[in-house]
């Protein structure tokens, strides 16, 4: 029965990544912890996170937009790192509860619209970019903050999810060594829960990339708000210690 909730809920996870730009390690990271730590979960969620994240990179890599690339891309790694990095030295609960209040309100105006007031230049794509990773390192979950952060640019939905998506790239381009330098022999023993999540990501996936084609530009970017305003709660919660 597990088996097939792993499966089930990894096609989700990839369905809602090629729509958000997220949920693969959101989704699958508590449910993998269900059975091993949650630090060797992390790790495990990790590879079928860049799988689906590569499918998605190859198959939207032309709408990339270049400017947001570089301008909020580069800083959005770097804070991750850093982020990453202090992490230790704070509190996990307090900072749960933060990453959800701010993911609430992020998702909150973008639901309602009223972040369309606010268009983020080059300079301001820094700050942001910087700021959405430090939070992300710090809390794990750089993901759901980064498109909350994205949904203040002016870009299409393909181009929202390539540019994520290829942000997403780098994180997991530099973070994965260190799991399998750290936990390697670990990760290898748990080949069956990589091979049913890597399965259900790369079958959700297509099918969120099927989905993604034919959203409309306004349903997409509420459709993209709820999903964090729902993720936020749910970290908020979690901080609280509820769940």
């Amino acid at each position: 029965m597990y088996n097939l909730i792993l499966v089930l809920v990894a096609i989700a996870a990839g369905s809602i990544a090629s729509v958000a730009g997220f949920g693969i390690g959101s989704l699958l990271t508590p449910l993998l912890a269900l059975k091993v730590d949650t630090k060797l979960a992390v790790a495990l969620v990790s590879v079928p996170h860049l799988i689906g994240t590569f499918i998605r990179f190859f198959m939207l890599r032309k709408n990339i937009d270049k400017n947001v690339l570089l301008h909020f891309g580069i800083l959005s790694a770097i804070g991750g790192l850093i982020g990453a990095l202090l992490n230790t030295s704070f509190q996990s609960l307090a900072l749960t509860i933060i990453f959800g209040i701010i993911l609430i309100f992020a998702g909150f105006t973008g639901a309602t619209s009223l972040n369309e007031k606010f268009h983020f230049g080059n300079k301001t794509a820094w700050v942001a970019g910087a700021l959405s990773g430090l939070l992300g390192g710090l809390v794990g979950n750089q993901g759901g903050i980064r498109s909350a952060a994205l949904l203040g640019f002016k870009i299409n939905p393909a181009a929202f999810v390539a540019t994520a998506t290829a942000i997403g790239v780098v994180v997991d381009g530099a973070r994965m060594p260190v799991y399998f330098i750290a936990e390697g022999s670990q990760i290898l023993e748990q080949t069956h829960f990589l091979f049913l999540a890597s399965a259900g990501v790369i079958g959700g996936t297509f099918l969120g990339m099927f989905v993604l084609k034919r959203l409309p530009d306004k349903v997409f970017k509420r459709t993209v708000a709820g999903l964090i305003l729902v993720l936020g709660i749910f970290m908020f919660i979690k901080g609280l210690g509820v769940i």
